[in-house]
Protein backbone atom coordinates (compact mmCIF):
# COMPACT_ATOMS: atom_id res chain seq x y z
CA UNK A 1 0.00 0.00 0.00
CA UNK A 2 1.18 3.53 -0.72
CA UNK A 3 1.47 6.33 1.80
CA UNK A 4 -0.03 9.78 1.39
CA UNK A 5 2.15 12.86 1.76
CA UNK A 6 0.91 14.72 4.83
CA UNK A 7 0.99 18.47 5.26
CA UNK A 8 -0.25 20.48 8.25
CA UNK A 9 -1.37 24.07 7.87
CA UNK A 10 -1.46 25.97 11.16
CA UNK A 11 -2.25 29.65 10.62
CA UNK A 12 -1.71 30.37 14.29
CA UNK A 13 -3.65 29.86 17.49
CA UNK A 14 -5.69 33.06 17.05
CA UNK A 15 -5.76 33.24 13.26
CA UNK A 16 -8.47 31.67 11.12
CA UNK A 17 -7.28 30.08 7.87
CA UNK A 18 -8.08 31.68 4.53
CA UNK A 19 -11.19 29.69 3.65
CA UNK A 20 -11.22 30.85 0.03
CA UNK A 21 -7.64 29.64 -0.39
CA UNK A 22 -8.55 26.33 1.23
CA UNK A 23 -11.49 25.96 -1.14
CA UNK A 24 -9.12 26.41 -4.08
CA UNK A 25 -6.70 23.92 -2.51
CA UNK A 26 -9.51 21.40 -2.04
CA UNK A 27 -10.65 21.64 -5.67
CA UNK A 28 -7.11 21.09 -6.94
CA UNK A 29 -5.79 18.63 -4.35
CA UNK A 30 -4.27 15.57 -6.01
CA UNK A 31 -4.26 11.94 -4.82
CA UNK A 32 -1.26 11.13 -2.67
CA UNK A 33 -1.37 14.42 -0.78
CA UNK A 34 -3.07 14.75 2.61
CA UNK A 35 -3.59 18.15 4.25
CA UNK A 36 -4.57 18.88 7.85
CA UNK A 37 -5.76 22.38 8.75
CA UNK A 38 -6.07 23.77 12.29
CA UNK A 39 -7.71 25.72 13.75
CA UNK A 40 -10.87 25.38 11.67
CA UNK A 41 -14.38 26.32 12.82
CA UNK A 42 -17.57 24.40 12.08
CA UNK A 43 -18.98 26.91 9.60
CA UNK A 44 -15.81 26.76 7.51
CA UNK A 45 -15.97 22.95 7.55
CA UNK A 46 -19.55 23.00 6.25
CA UNK A 47 -18.63 25.59 3.61
CA UNK A 48 -15.81 23.38 2.35
CA UNK A 49 -18.16 20.39 2.23
CA UNK A 50 -20.45 22.42 -0.03
CA UNK A 51 -17.54 23.52 -2.23
CA UNK A 52 -16.36 19.94 -2.52
CA UNK A 53 -19.78 18.67 -3.56
CA UNK A 54 -20.51 21.52 -5.98
CA UNK A 55 -17.11 21.16 -7.65
CA UNK A 56 -17.56 17.44 -8.26
CA UNK A 57 -14.65 16.49 -5.99
CA UNK A 58 -16.49 13.86 -3.93
CA UNK A 59 -13.27 11.86 -4.09
CA UNK A 60 -11.79 14.25 -1.50
CA UNK A 61 -12.67 13.03 1.98
CA UNK A 62 -13.12 15.57 4.77
CA UNK A 63 -12.69 14.53 8.40
CA UNK A 64 -13.43 17.13 11.07
CA UNK A 65 -12.45 16.63 14.69
CA UNK A 66 -13.07 19.50 17.11
CA UNK A 67 -11.28 22.24 15.20
CA UNK A 68 -8.97 20.13 13.05
CA UNK A 69 -9.85 19.37 9.41
CA UNK A 70 -8.20 16.75 7.24
CA UNK A 71 -8.50 16.84 3.44
CA UNK A 72 -7.55 13.69 1.58
CA UNK A 73 -8.25 12.68 -2.03
CA UNK A 74 -8.79 8.99 -2.69
CA UNK A 75 -6.85 7.07 -5.31
CA UNK A 76 -8.14 4.93 -8.16
CA UNK A 77 -6.89 1.77 -6.40
CA UNK A 78 -8.59 2.81 -3.17
CA UNK A 79 -11.93 3.33 -4.90
CA UNK A 80 -11.65 -0.01 -6.67
CA UNK A 81 -10.76 -1.92 -3.50
CA UNK A 82 -13.52 -0.43 -1.40
CA UNK A 83 -16.10 -1.10 -4.12
CA UNK A 84 -15.01 -4.73 -4.43
CA UNK A 85 -15.20 -5.16 -0.66
CA UNK A 86 -18.67 -3.59 -0.81
CA UNK A 87 -19.56 -6.01 -3.60
CA UNK A 88 -18.52 -8.99 -1.44
CA UNK A 89 -20.52 -7.72 1.53
CA UNK A 90 -23.64 -7.04 -0.51
CA UNK A 91 -23.42 -10.29 -2.45
CA UNK A 92 -22.96 -12.26 0.77
CA UNK A 93 -25.96 -10.61 2.41
CA UNK A 94 -28.11 -11.16 -0.67
CA UNK A 95 -27.05 -14.77 -1.17
CA UNK A 96 -27.56 -15.67 2.49
CA UNK A 97 -31.00 -14.06 2.70
CA UNK A 98 -30.16 -11.14 4.98
CA UNK A 99 -31.68 -7.64 4.80
CA UNK A 100 -29.64 -4.43 4.78
CA UNK A 101 -29.48 -0.87 3.52
CA UNK A 102 -26.26 0.57 2.07
CA UNK A 103 -25.41 4.21 2.77
CA UNK A 104 -22.13 4.41 0.84
CA UNK A 105 -19.79 7.22 1.81
CA UNK A 106 -22.38 9.67 3.08
CA UNK A 107 -21.22 12.56 5.27
CA UNK A 108 -21.84 11.76 8.93
CA UNK A 109 -21.62 14.93 11.01
CA UNK A 110 -22.96 16.53 14.18
CA UNK A 111 -22.35 20.11 15.21
CA UNK A 112 -22.93 19.32 18.89
CA UNK A 113 -20.09 16.77 18.74
CA UNK A 114 -17.95 19.06 16.56
CA UNK A 115 -17.07 16.06 14.45
CA UNK A 116 -17.74 14.80 10.96
CA UNK A 117 -16.42 12.10 8.64
CA UNK A 118 -17.12 10.06 5.52
CA UNK A 119 -16.63 6.29 5.59
CA UNK A 120 -15.52 4.40 2.52
CA UNK A 121 -18.74 2.40 2.77
CA UNK A 122 -21.33 1.97 5.50
CA UNK A 123 -24.32 -0.26 6.13
CA UNK A 124 -27.45 -0.58 8.19
CA UNK A 125 -28.03 -4.27 8.94
CA UNK A 126 -29.67 -4.65 12.35
CA UNK A 127 -31.17 -1.14 12.19
CA UNK A 128 -32.16 -0.97 8.54
CA UNK A 129 -35.88 -0.61 9.28
CA UNK A 130 -35.21 2.51 11.35
CA UNK A 131 -33.79 4.40 8.37
CA UNK A 132 -35.57 2.75 5.43
CA UNK A 133 -37.18 5.33 3.15
CA UNK A 134 -35.54 8.37 4.76
CA UNK A 135 -34.21 10.94 2.29
CA UNK A 136 -31.86 12.45 4.86
CA UNK A 137 -30.48 11.22 8.17
CA UNK A 138 -30.26 13.30 11.33
CA UNK A 139 -27.55 11.73 13.45
CA UNK A 140 -28.78 13.50 16.58
CA UNK A 141 -31.89 11.28 16.43
CA UNK A 142 -31.31 8.56 13.81
CA UNK A 143 -29.03 5.61 14.60
CA UNK A 144 -25.50 5.53 13.18
CA UNK A 145 -24.64 2.85 10.62
CA UNK A 146 -24.19 -0.61 12.08
CA UNK A 147 -21.00 -1.10 10.08
CA UNK A 148 -18.42 1.08 8.36
CA UNK A 149 -15.80 -0.30 5.98
CA UNK A 150 -12.37 1.23 5.36
CA UNK A 151 -9.78 0.33 2.71
CA UNK A 152 -6.34 1.34 3.99
CA UNK A 153 -4.57 2.19 0.76
CA UNK A 154 -2.83 5.47 1.56
CA UNK A 155 -3.09 5.56 5.35
CA UNK A 156 -4.33 3.48 8.30
CA UNK A 157 -7.71 4.29 9.80
CA UNK A 158 -6.37 4.59 13.38
CA UNK A 159 -6.41 8.40 13.56
CA UNK A 160 -10.11 8.46 12.67
CA UNK A 161 -11.27 5.80 15.12
CA UNK A 162 -11.96 8.35 17.92
CA UNK A 163 -14.24 10.21 15.49
CA UNK A 164 -16.10 6.99 14.66
CA UNK A 165 -16.39 6.23 18.38
CA UNK A 166 -17.91 9.65 19.08
CA UNK A 167 -20.81 8.66 16.81
CA UNK A 168 -21.05 5.24 18.48
CA UNK A 169 -20.37 3.34 15.26
CA UNK A 170 -20.62 -0.23 16.62
CA UNK A 171 -18.28 -1.90 14.14
CA UNK A 172 -15.48 -1.04 11.70
CA UNK A 173 -13.90 -3.31 9.10
CA UNK A 174 -10.44 -2.42 7.84
CA UNK A 175 -8.76 -3.93 4.79
CA UNK A 176 -4.99 -3.40 4.73
CA UNK A 177 -4.27 -5.12 1.42
CA UNK A 178 -3.80 -8.54 2.98
CA UNK A 179 -6.73 -9.20 5.29
CA UNK A 180 -9.99 -7.77 6.59
CA UNK A 181 -9.92 -7.06 10.32
CA UNK A 182 -12.97 -6.50 12.53
CA UNK A 183 -12.97 -3.78 15.19
CA UNK A 184 -15.80 -3.64 17.73
CA UNK A 185 -16.64 -0.63 19.89
CA UNK A 186 -16.30 -1.45 23.57
CA UNK A 187 -18.03 0.04 26.63
CA UNK A 188 -14.98 2.26 27.21
CA UNK A 189 -15.47 3.96 23.84
CA UNK A 190 -12.46 2.39 22.13
CA UNK A 191 -12.23 -0.19 19.35
CA UNK A 192 -10.74 -3.61 19.88
CA UNK A 193 -9.95 -6.34 17.35
CA UNK A 194 -12.43 -9.20 17.29
CA UNK A 195 -12.50 -12.64 15.75
CA UNK A 196 -16.02 -12.27 14.36
CA UNK A 197 -18.44 -9.61 13.21
CA UNK A 198 -21.61 -8.71 15.08
CA UNK A 199 -23.20 -7.02 12.08
CA UNK A 200 -22.59 -9.93 9.69
CA UNK A 201 -21.66 -12.87 11.95
CA UNK A 202 -20.79 -15.48 9.31
CA UNK A 203 -18.99 -13.35 6.74
CA UNK A 204 -16.10 -15.41 5.23
CA UNK A 205 -13.15 -13.26 6.30
CA UNK A 206 -10.61 -15.98 5.58
CA UNK A 207 -11.74 -16.28 1.95
CA UNK A 208 -12.45 -12.63 1.14
CA UNK A 209 -8.81 -11.59 0.42
CA UNK A 210 -8.47 -13.93 -2.57
CA UNK A 211 -11.36 -12.13 -4.22
CA UNK A 212 -10.10 -8.71 -3.18
CA UNK A 213 -6.69 -9.35 -4.78
CA UNK A 214 -8.48 -9.59 -8.14
CA UNK A 215 -8.86 -5.80 -7.94
CA UNK A 216 -5.38 -5.45 -9.46
CA UNK A 217 -5.91 -8.02 -12.20
CA UNK A 218 -5.81 -6.77 -15.80
CA UNK A 219 -7.90 -9.72 -16.93
CA UNK A 220 -10.81 -9.84 -14.47
CA UNK A 221 -13.70 -7.40 -14.55
CA UNK A 222 -15.79 -6.18 -11.63
CA UNK A 223 -18.74 -8.23 -12.88
CA UNK A 224 -16.56 -11.34 -13.13
CA UNK A 225 -15.52 -10.97 -9.49
CA UNK A 226 -19.18 -10.70 -8.54
CA UNK A 227 -20.02 -13.85 -10.49
CA UNK A 228 -17.08 -15.79 -9.07
CA UNK A 229 -17.90 -14.84 -5.49
CA UNK A 230 -21.60 -15.62 -5.81
CA UNK A 231 -20.82 -18.98 -7.41
CA UNK A 232 -18.45 -19.77 -4.55
CA UNK A 233 -21.07 -18.81 -1.93
CA UNK A 234 -23.66 -21.02 -3.63
CA UNK A 235 -21.20 -23.93 -3.64
CA UNK A 236 -20.83 -23.93 0.13
CA UNK A 237 -22.16 -27.11 1.74
CA UNK A 238 -24.73 -25.29 3.85
CA UNK A 239 -26.30 -21.86 3.40
CA UNK A 240 -24.92 -19.59 6.15
CA UNK A 241 -27.36 -17.58 8.23
CA UNK A 242 -26.92 -14.05 9.60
Amino acid sequence: MTTATAETLQPGRETAPDVAALADLLVNLQPGRRVTVAPMDWDAYEYLLAVRDESGRRGVRLTYDRGSLELMPTTNLHERLKKILALLIEAWLAETGADYLPSGGLTIRRKDLQRGFEPDECYYVQNWRKVAGLRELDFTTDPPPDLTVEAEVTRPVDSRLPVFAAFRIPEVWRYDGERVTVLLLGPDGTYQSAAASRAIPNFPFADAPRFLTLAESVEVSFAAIDRQFRAWVRSLPATPTT
